[in-house]
């Protein structure tokens, strides 16, 4: 199969028929695969380059460093998560060898008042442990930042995608709770254990990720068509996927596909930067099109118990 690409800058300067059309593609892409390859992005290769370099430092450091930062207790959201900690299929009631991997996870940079629901500052809103990496932090801070700004453009045009207005998802996203990742697997050597992964087989639990792979690395793959197709990694773009909460908004018009990380004998080590774009704690997301259905959850708890699903340390 081939995989789609959307070019954002083009939507956001075109009108009429043309933005009406490119509209019809992109609802189209999220039917198929809910996998798209995004250009026209906009993002600085500047800001880019220094969230990989300061990330790479991290991965490269010495334990000390990154224990320093290791998350303290099982269901903390943000810091290090070390090796053999996560099983991302164990979302998906599957019960499998940890995944081959480590991370590094931040979350919002402020923290709104007026929520009533405690766990939203026990959980989401806890702060994140930075590692004393010259650098660190503000690469960090500015690359979450210009994702939320990309995550917002990229919602406005899923709202004309499904015939709404552009301004639809804006009042679920006034203070999201999205977590960005940065993650290392590590060479292997031999075979994994059976049923091992890199990541386990998972679907994403919010309304989109924005994913930036290693230039030059493989392993992405995707279930479509009864079988798993490699996601390639192309030059200036990044991977956007639909999440679970935006196939409930569209009443599962669009897909929130089942993917992996493959583990296979001798392959190079591995990075990649995963944004997790998640409606704000309180956002109660209902089927669209049909908003009797019984369907709807709350963003927040959702997300927590999704998470803490995949924890071994639980």
């Amino acid at each position: 199969m081939e995989f789609k690409s959307f070019n954002l800058k083009e939507f956001e300067q075109s009108s009429g028929q043309t933005r009406k059309r490119k509209a019809q593609e992109l609802d189209a892409i999220c039917q198929s695969t809910g996998f798209l390859l995004l250009s026209g992005h906009q993002v600085s290769p500047k800001l880019i380059d220094a969230q990989w370099n300061v990330v790479s430092s991290f991965f490269a450091s010495d334990d000390k460093t990154k224990k320093e930062v290791k998350v303290p207790y099982a269901g903390y959201p943000y810091g290090w998560i070390g090796p053999n900690q996560e099983a991302l299929a164990a979302s998906k009631g599957k019960k499998t060898p940890p995944d081959l991997k480590e991370s590094f996870n931040g979350g919002p940079p402020t923290v709104p008042k007026g929520i009533s629901d405690p766990r939203a500052y026990e959980f989401c809103y806890q702060p994140t442990l930075w590692p004393e990496i010259e650098g660190f932090q503000e690469s960090w801070r500015a690359y979450y930042a210009e994702m939320e700004r990309l995550a917002e453009r990229l919602m406005a045009a899923f709202a004309e995608a499904l015939g709404l207005e552009s301004t639809f998802f804006k009042p679920y996203i006034s203070h999201p709770i999205s977590a960005l990742r940065a993650l290392f697997y590590p060479a292997t050597i031999a075979a994994a254990k059976v049923g091992q992964q890199r990541a386990g087989a998972h679907t994403d639990y919010g309304s989109l990720t924005i994913l930036l792979p290693q230039p030059g690395s493989t392993g992405l793959q995707i279930f479509n068509e009864n079988r798993w197709i490699t996601v390639p990694t192309m030059q200036d773009c990044f991977v956007i996927n639909i999440g679970d909460l935006m196939a409930l908004w569209t009443s599962n018009r669009w897909v929130s596909t089942l993917h992996r990380v493959v583990a296979e004998p001798n392959q190079p080590a591995r990075q990649s930067l995963a944004y997790f774009h998640q409606p704000d704690w309180d956002a109660k997301i209902t089927p669209i099109k049909d908003p009797e259905k019984k369907e709807s959850v709350v963003s927040g708890p959702y997300l927590m118990e999704k998470f803490k699903s995949t924890n071994l340390a639980n």
